[in-house]
C-alpha cells in the first residue's frame, strides 16, 4: 500500500463519485476503479458499498478514510518541514486575516525583523480557512486567524481573546450613549458583516454572537471585505461588529463603542503545521508574548 492509494481513496470518498474523483486526480476513471479494488484486496475488506450512488463507505471504509486523511496530512507536513530544514536561506511566510493588521501584527513583525535580520519574511492575506490549506500545501509557515477549527495536521494556539466593539456612523443615535452598549441595543440597525465568502468566516462568528444571546438582527448585509464594511458604516448604511484593534483604522465618519458583554470576543489564533517546532516559530511566539507582557495584554497561550 502506497501513499498514492490513500490519496486515490480519500479523493473518491470526498467526491462521492468516481468520475469526479478521476478528473480531480487527472487520470481516467477505469484505472482509478482498479486501484481502489486492489486496495480493498490488499486490505481484505470492502471499503466502498458496491453499487451505491453516490459513493458510500462501509464501516471499515469510514475508519480507513479518517486515518488515511491523517497519514496524508502528516506526509505533506513532513515534506514541507524537510524542505524548510534543507533550505539554505531562512524564510518565514506569514498568512494573516486583514483585521490583524490594525492590531499588533505589524509591531510583532517589526520586532521580529529587528531581532532576526537573517530571516526573510513574506506576507499573504488569507482567510482563516485559506490559511489551513496554505499551511498544508507548504505555502505559508504560520497563520494569524480568528476562527477555531479542528484539524489534526494543524497546531493552533489561542494567543488572546480580543473584545468585540461596535462601529457606528458619526451622528448615530447610540454614538453619544452613556456607557457600553448592549447587544440588544443594536437590533434596529442593519448589521453589516464580512467577508461574504468563503465561509465559515468572521461573519459567522459575529452572527453566532447574536444567536448565542437569543438575538436576531432585523437585517443583515454581507459584504466582501472589512474595508467595504467600514466604508458602508461611514456612509450610514448600517453598523458593524469588529475587533477592538480596528480602532486603529481612524476615520472621521466612523466612531467605535464598547459592548457591555465580556463574552463578546474574537480569538486571535496562531496556526502552524503540527510537526513544525522550528526555531523561527519559537522565536515568533517569544516576540508575541514579550509584546503582550509589555502592554499588559491578557493572553492565554492555550493550545487547541
Amino acid at each position: 500500500m502506497e501513499l498514492r492509494h490513500l490519496r486515490y481513496f480519500v479523493t473518491v470518498a470526498d467526491e462521492q463519485n468516481f468520475t469526479r474523483a478521476a478528473e480531480r486526480l487527472n487520470m481516467a476513471q477505469p484505472p482509478l476503479s482498479r486501484q481502489i479494488q486492489q486496495l480493498e484486496e490488499e486490505l481484505g475488506v470492502a471499503l466502498i458499498v458496491k453499487g451505491a450512488r453516490p459513493v458510500r463507505l462501509t464501516e471499515a471504509g469510514t475508519f480507513f478514510h479518517a486515518h488515511a486523511q491523517e497519514l496524508l496530512a502528516k506526509a505533506a507536513d513532513l515534506k514541507a518541514m524537510t524542505r524548510r530544514v534543507g533550505a539554505i536561506e531562512r524564510k518565514l511566510s506569514i498568512g494573516f486575516v486583514a483585521s490583524t493588521l490594525y492590531g499588533l501584527l505589524p509591531e510583532i513583525v517589526r520586532r521580529y525583523r529587528e531581532q532576526y535580520q537573517e530571516v526573510e519574511i513574506s506576507f499573504n492575506e488569507l482567510t482563516t480557512m485559506e490559511q489551513l490549506k496554505a499551511l498544508k500545501d507548504g505555502r505559508i509557515d504560520v497563520g494569524f486567524g480568528r476562527l477555531k477549527f479542528e484539524d489534526a495536521a494543524i497546531r493552533r494556539i489561542v494567543l488572546r481573546e480580543e473584545p468585540l466593539i461596535v462601529a457606528l456612523p458619526v451622528g448615530h443615535r447610540l454614538a453619544q450613549a452613556a456607557g457600553p452598549l448592549k447587544m440588544s441595543d443594536l437590533m434596529q440597525d442593519t448589521l453589516i458583516v464580512y467577508p461574504k465568502a468563503p465561509r465559515p468566516s468572521f461573519a459567522d462568528q459575529v452572527l453566532a454572537t447574536f444567536r448565542d444571546r437569543m438575538l436576531v438582527p432585523q437585517q443583515v448585509l454581507e459584504v466582501r471585505e472589512l474595508q467595504i464594511a467600514i466604508g458602508l458604516v461611514g456612509a450610514g448604511q448600517g453598523i458593524a461588529i469588529v475587533p477592538d484593534s480596528l480602532q486603529g483604522m481612524i476615520r472621521t465618519d466612523v466612531c467605535y463603542r464598547p459592548i457591555d458583554d465580556r463574552q463578546a470576543v474574537s480569538p486571535i489564533i496562531f496556526s502552524a503545521r503540527a510537526m513544525d517546532r522550528s526555531q523561527e516559530l519559537v522565536n515568533m511566539l517569544a516576540v508575541i508574548y514579550a509584546i503582550y507582557e509589555e502592554r499588559g495584554i491578557p493572553h492565554t497561550a492555550q493550545e487547541l
